[in-house]
């Protein structure tokens, strides 16, 4: 991989990663999903943010969950919908260009099927 493909990697890993943070204190941005996304981009660009990352106390679990193919909580994944069509109907309200309203309805609904279909992290039960 190119060195500019690299570094373009890991600015997108960090973004998401300090938005990621962000949500935790700000509940309008759904976490999960953006730690998610830099994990994904830290995977591209570099082995030791992607380690540090993964192996995080607060964060590493919901990429693990991810990874192993656990899931997403059933909360995180309405929250994020939620957001993603506020974001998009207030576009719709505020652009006038017809293509660029379809082009947003079309990112929306693809977010929306890519989410409810990925996997749902199950509760755990107790184990007798």
């Amino acid at each position: 991989m190119s060195k500019i493909n690299r570094i373009m990697w890991t600015i997108g890993g960090l973004l998401s990663l300090v938005t990621g943070v962000i949500g935790v204190i700000i509940p309008i941005l759904p976490t999960t999903p953006l730690i998610i996304l830099a994990a994904f981009c830290f995977g591209k660009s570099s082995p030791a943010l992607h380690y540090w990352l993964v192996t995080n106390r607060y964060f590493g679990h919901y990429i693990t969950d991810y990874q192993k193919g656990r899931g997403v909580p059933i909360r995180i994944k309405v929250f994020a919908v939620i957001i993603v069509w506020i974001s998009v109907l207030f576009t719709l309200i505020i652009i006038p260009l017809l293509f660029v309203k379809i082009f947003m309805l079309f990112i929306a609904l693809s977010v929306t099927i890519f989410i409810f279909t990925s996997p749902l992290l199950k509760a755990k039960t107790p184990e007798k």
